[in-house]
């Protein structure tokens, strides 16, 4: 990209949260990564920016009014009467801790300001790892996600976008997101990830195209355990290459969870995060404004390695493998490398498969509307009991 405009938000507060002392979300991933990307000298290539918290309005913007107040109001010791509505927050993936609207407010504010950066001409490509809580539904919180910060930074580019790309690496499909987008042509989302046998959150075959405008524009890639780098990036270029050349966006959004990277305590893909990393790699040569954010990634040393090679990545830089010295060597691997290598495991996925994958996404972009002429406004937000599947 000629005369790459780099912005990095990072806002201290929002991983200073714990969710419980012993979820598998670890808000300090965040500072880990960002001690790395300072150690290695990659902040003079990029702006750094300090976001503020999203505003009340603005997390009413993409969530139901009665939910975001009941954020505001309750704590580990109170629920407010509301435990039926939002049943969720009473659960073990997303618990109740002190804090939990000030966490969302400071995630979701750095997305929207990702996308403001970019609408004004200011960055082309703008970084939040803190962000990609894909799973936050309208109403109430998912898969350790409490404010779906990915929509509103959506949202916000579309006041200056006419399409946009979704692209969401997670090992886990990005259910909430797609909900959001599901019936307007505006957005296109496609989501590579684990599917079957149960796998969280259940959802994400080929089947889940979207409906009424929205119909074929949620792409979905469902892949099983063990899927190596070369399977998964000749699928993930071929998707993208055919969904590029369809949909035509304006801007991209790039969700770039590392639970799919080898390693992860809750994922169990063969991924090494150079593999990620050059997916990353691959989206950047289309040459759009993009906002790259963060999402899941439960080893913690394994997140925090991932996010900095991405960083480098995007700025074009090469980094030695020995990684500098960091506070956080007690919780980095003993042998103090930056790169993750596969490891011998098994593979369900034959490359018969995989093609079978591919042409069943080719079937359902091949029915989408070239480069759909739509109007510069807002698309209509799916309620969730309005959804369904193709």
């Amino acid at each position: 990209m000629a005369n790459k405009k780099v912005s990095y938000f990072y806002a201290p507060d929002a991983s200073s949260y714990q969710l419980s002392e012993t979820h598998p979300m670890v808000p300090e991933r965040v500072n880990m990564t960002h001690e790395l990307v300072q150690n290695y000298r990659m902040f003079p290539h990029m702006t750094i920016i300090k976001p503020h918290p999203a505003t009340e309005e603005q997390l009413k913007r993409i969530h139901l009014p009665g939910y975001i107040d009941y954020l505001k109001k309750v704590s580990p010791l109170i629920s407010n009467g509301l435990v039926d509505l939002y049943p969720c927050l009473q659960a073990d993936d997303c618990p109740t801790f002190t804090g939990v609207y000030d966490y969302s407010a400071s995630i979701v504010g750095a997305s929207i300001a990702c996308a403001n950066r970019i609408n004004h001409g200011r960055s082309n490509i703008c970084i939040n790892w803190a962000g990609g809580m894909h799973h936050a539904k309208r109403r109430f919180a998912s898969g350790f996600c409490y404010a779906n910060d990915i929509a509103a930074a959506i949202l916000e580019l579309l006041t200056c976008h006419r399409r946009v790309m979704y692209v969401d690496i997670d090992v886990h499909h990005g259910d909430g997101v797609e909900e959001f987008f599901y019936n307007t042509n505006r957005v296109m989302t496609i989501s590579f990830h684990r599917h079957g046998n149960g796998f969280f959150p259940g959802t994400g075959s080929t089947a889940e195209s979207g409906v009424g405008p929205g119909k074929d524009y949620a792409i979905n890639v469902p892949l099983h355990k063990g899927i190596t780098d070369d399977q998964y990036i000749f699928l993930y270029k071929n998707v993208l290459m055919k969904a590029m050349e369809r949909f035509q966006p304006e801007a991209l959004v790039m969700q770039m969870g590392a639970d799919s990277v080898v390693g992860d305590k809750l994922g169990d893909f063969n991924l090494t995060n150079q593999g990620h990393a050059n997916c990353l790699k691959h989206a950047l040569t289309y040459n759009l404004p993009t906002i790259v954010l963060g999402g899941g990634g439960y080893s913690v040393k394994n997140v925090a390695r991932t996010w900095t090679l991405e960083t480098a990545t995007i700025l074009g830089l090469e980094l030695d493998n020995k990684l500098p010295a960091n506070s956080y060597f007690g919780h980095l691997p003993e042998d103090q490398n930056l790169i993750i290598p596969a490891i011998k495991m098994s593979n369900l996925n034959s490359m018969k498969e995989i093609k079978a994958v591919q042409n069943q996404v080719y079937e359902v972009l091949g029915r989408t509307e070239i480069a759909p002429s739509v109007p510069l406004q807002e698309p209509p937000l799916v309620p969730e009991d309005e959804m369904e599947t193709a």
